[in-house]
């Protein structure tokens, strides 16, 4: 990418990362209805698509080098449009090189194990996009704010005492480094939601019939524990932006602006792993030359010998 364009992306996002070592305070630092210099959807027209395309050529080169695997992690309260973002924003992706896992509530074999356990099983391979809907955050904000959690997690008593929650920072800090350092970057997205604008969305789900599938009443309960989940947040956001892996806080109020914004920061991310196709061989080059003989001798009577050569000369490019 020419560094015009990744500069004026590395311009766009830098407001939404979260420094590291810095204490955040949601409600005071991040506003979910921003939309930077940005003022309307139309302001933003063919912005995504111009990431769309971008992320589908730099994960054909990442597939094809096979060196490093991205793991995207995206945090939300409830109708915070994780789901749509994954859906806008990885559409032009070849479905093979990306991964969606969601989390639910733990199973039994889980919770036989460390907390981290059943993420880990899902990490990505080399050469693969993994997105986490919901994460292992989840154990340092639900749990939080819905301590009986902790309770049922069969740690023994030292391991969840007053300091359990720094702890659990340190560990996921700690667990993120390694795998930035063996070839696995993180990229964390929290998708920020006003109250408003959620209520205006759990009410769109109640009164659109079509929608009626997507409503669920203990979302609105949850709504009760809202000041506590800025609380837990904030905390998660402080303790756990870090050098390797830093938060990116995305507004989400306006959705046409966080799925840019999302795809600025993937953009970014993938530009700086710059994957490469691999070299081909002295000798797989002959390889192809003697291939690129005997099929263009199997030409029928009156057809090009290499109809593609004749395409690529054409549009005066190569692939």
């Amino acid at each position: 990418m020419d560094d015009t364009r990744l500069q004026r992306i590395r311009d766009f996002i830098q407001p939404l990362r979260v420094t590291p070592g810095s204490d955040i305070v949601l409600g005071r630092d991040f506003d979910p209805a921003d939309t930077g210099t940005f003022f309307t959807e139309e302001d933003s027209k063919g912005l995504l698509d111009q990431g769309v395309e971008l992320l589908d050529h730099y994960q054909s080169r990442l597939a094809a080098q096979d060196d490093y695997g991205v793991l995207v992690v995206l945090q939300a309260l409830d109708a915070g449009g994780k789901d749509s973002t994954i859906r806008h924003v990885m559409s032009g992706v070849n479905p093979q090189g990306v991964v969606v896992h969601g989390f639910r509530a733990p199973s039994a074999d889980e919770l036989d194990h460390d907390y981290l356990w059943r993420y880990a099983q899902k990490l990505p391979a080399r050469g693969q996009i993994a997105i986490f809907n919901r994460s292992h955050y989840e154990e340092v904000v639900v749990v939080r704010v819905h301590p009986e959690i902790l309770e049922r997690q069969k740690l023994p008593a030292y391991a969840r005492d007053e300091g359990v929650w720094e702890r659990r920072y340190r560990q996921i800090n700690d667990w993120e480094r390694f795998l930035v350092e063996n070839g696995f970057p993180v990229v964390k997205l929290f998708l920020n939601l006003s109250k408003e604008e959620q209520r205006r969305r759990f009410l769109r789900r109640i009164d659109y019939p079509k929608k009626n599938w997507k409503f669920n009443a203990n979302d609105v309960k949850e709504r009760a524990h809202w000041d506590e989940y800025q609380q837990a947040f904030s905390e998660m956001l402080t303790a756990t932006s870090t050098e390797h892996a830093p938060w990116y806080v995305i507004p989400a109020d306006h959705k046409w602006f966080m799925r840019v914004a999302v795809a600025a920061v993937l953009v970014n991310t993938m530009d700086k792993i710059d994957p490469q196709y691999p070299t081909v061989s002295e000798e797989a080059l002959q390889a192809l030359a003697t291939s690129k003989t005997a099929l263009e001798a199997e030409a029928p009577e009156g057809a090009p010998t290499d109809p593609i050569a004749a395409e690529l000369a054409a549009a005066g490019t190569k692939e």
